[in-house]
């Protein structure tokens, strides 16, 4: 039977706390789902070329190709991004970028229902701090504004500054550590935060998954009248 819903992943992180986010929320819909992650793919931002406008079907050849017709198929996605250098990583703006092959005449991507998980290392809404999160949110719900998508949430995720792993988070003038943390802050005192031990995502995991499960269930419904 064809995939209902895909989760994207635009984190290049082995098993990262984005991956495991957007994975928990498919699991949790009861949909039948595919889990992409972006970097093990080929995959070029849009060239601009509007090769696509008669077809609807990119003509760059690479992994994109493929993912659009996979995206084209479902009814629902969750993506899933982080934020260096305080906007959407940008795997994941490729991505929302390619699909817009489908959007010439036929608005294929309109319809679909769509959520958010932003992994940041960045505490949102920390005053001298940029709004990492509210940047990276803004630019997927205005994609799926402008796509006629229904957007249904975000699931914001404490991620790590790749400082905390590099091997000189505590003596490098350029630690992102102090920076988010404060001057006496230490690699040992942040800590590595995982999705799991965040008391307050599986309610929200599960809260989203609800509403891409509903979504997609009374779509059939109305479909099948």
């Amino acid at each position: 039977m064809s995939v209902q819903i895909v989760g994207i992943s635009g984190s290049p992180v082995p098993n990262s706390n984005t991956d495991r986010a957007v994975r928990r929320i498919l699991e949790l819909t009861g949909l039948r789902s595919r889990f992409v992650k972006l970097s093990d793919l080929d995959l070029a931002p849009c060239r601009a070329c509007l090769g696509c406008v008669n077809t609807n079907r990119c003509v760059v050849q690479d992994d994109g190709r493929a993912l659009a017709e996979l995206f084209h198929g479902v009814s629902a996605f969750v993506l899933g991004g982080y934020t260096p250098y305080s906007s959407l990583d940008a795997r994941s703006k490729a991505f929302m970028e390619r699909m817009y092959c489908h959007r010439h005449r036929i608005g294929g991507n309109a319809g679909k229902f769509g959520a958010a998980v932003i992994a940041t290392a960045c505490p949102p809404g920390v005053q001298g701090l940029p709004p990492a999160t509210e940047t990276a949110a803004a630019q997927i719900g205005f994609w799926m504004m402008e796509e006629g998508m229904t957007n249904l949430g975000t699931m914001v995720i404490q991620g790590n500054v790749p400082c905390i792993r590099c091997g000189r988070g505590d003596d490098c003038q350029m630690t992102g550590i102090k920076m988010l943390h404060g001057p006496e802050a230490t690699v040992a005192s942040v800590g590595v935060k995982t999705f799991e031990e965040d008391a307050a995502l599986p309610e929200a995991a599960e809260e989203l998954a609800r509403k891409l499960r509903e979504a997609v269930s009374g779509q059939s419904v109305s479909q099948h009248r």
